[in-house]
């Protein structure tokens, strides 16, 4: 019997596709001792119950990535030291930094992928059997990328991975790209998939847009959270939305939002070391349940609900 998803139904009287868990964050920026801020991670169910990567950032400001175990996926048990990575398919497992990871189960193992830094941010690769023991691979891409995100099935027999070339720094553009595998190690047949949308039409993702979540194979398509990033004059606001892309060909976009399913409203997600930020990560479903946990102001993770059908729904309105 597996664990539920964590889930708190939809308050008395809303009407949100959406909602957050009244008891967010789920987990502070001072869960584990060294760290300044513990955001935009992954997590994935477990044995009987659950396992995650996390982004924490020390009180240096240096950026690594923690693996965390949970019972009920609300409350963590964070390692206080980083993931030692050893050899997988490559010697080369230095880094200068590491940061918002993304885990995937494919087939027999989990994969993890994170921003890595290799000259510049791009995307690292690893595997885990146990999330004890991480075998890091070949970078996938050159930099700059960011925002890299599996499949968690083959596509065509194939691995497939969305991303967001970017360049070295705060990015002001970005749109998501797909690129294919037959081994997780050489990467190719790169395809446009989603762009921006112009100001007038859907402000809120109009300057960059980074896929989120691990797509989720439903009827009707791969159901994937996303960010969108629009610049204010009090800096860059991101804010959530979702996309349905086609199974077999998900280059195809079936229907994206236009209106966000959810944006800075909360005091944590105003307030933190950058505010004004939500930024999906990681999706738990069960039936049509799904939890979403997102990054919060880059300071602590929050965590939304949902049901699949009504999202679906609200996607083909769009």
């Amino acid at each position: 019997m597996l664990t539920p998803i964590p889930w708190q139904e939809r308050p008395a009287g809303s009407k949100d596709i959406m909602w957050r868990y009244t008891e967010n964050p789920v987990i502070g920026r001072y869960d584990i001792p060294s760290s300044n801020s513990i955001f935009n991670s992954a997590v994935v169910r477990f044995g009987d119950g659950f396992a995650g990567v996390f982004r924490c950032d020390n009180k240096r400001v240096q950026m690594n990535i923690f693996a965390g175990f949970s019972k009920d996926g609300i409350h963590w048990d964070i390692n206080h030291e980083p993931i030692k990575f050893v050899p997988g398919n490559t010697e080369m497992i230095d880094s200068d930094y590491k940061y918002d990871p993304r885990v995937a189960w494919i087939e027999d193992r989990y994969w993890v992928t994170w921003c890595n830094g290799y000259h510049g941010p791009t995307i690292g690769i690893a595997y885990t059997f146990d999330f004890q023991t991480f075998y890091q691979c070949e970078n996938a891409f050159l930099p700059f990328n960011r925002n890299g995100v599996l499949f968690p099935e083959k596509i065509n027999g194939k691995y497939a991975m969305l991303s967001r070339p970017s360049d070295s720094g705060h990015t002001p553009f970005g749109d998501i790209y797909i690129s294919f595998s037959p081994d997780m190690k050489y990467w190719g047949e790169h395809r446009s998939v989603m762009k921006t949308v112009p100001f007038e039409q859907s402000a809120w993702q109009c300057l960059k847009i980074g896929a989120g979540t691990v797509p989720i194979r439903t009827d009707e398509g791969w159901l994937m959270f996303y960010h969108g990033v629009i610049q204010t004059c009090n800096g860059f606001r991101y804010s959530m939305g979702a996309v349905l892309l086609d199974l077999a060909d998900p280059t195809k976009v079936l229907h994206r939002s236009m209106e966000y399913l959810l944006a800075p409203a909360a005091p944590y997600e105003l307030c933190g070391d950058v505010p004004n930020v939500v930024f999906p990560c990681a999706a738990l479903h069960e039936g049509d349940r799904v939890a979403v946990y997102y990054g919060a102001a880059d300071t602590c993770v929050g965590m939304a609900f949902g049901h699949i059908s009504e999202i679906i729904e609200f996607l083909k309105k769009q």
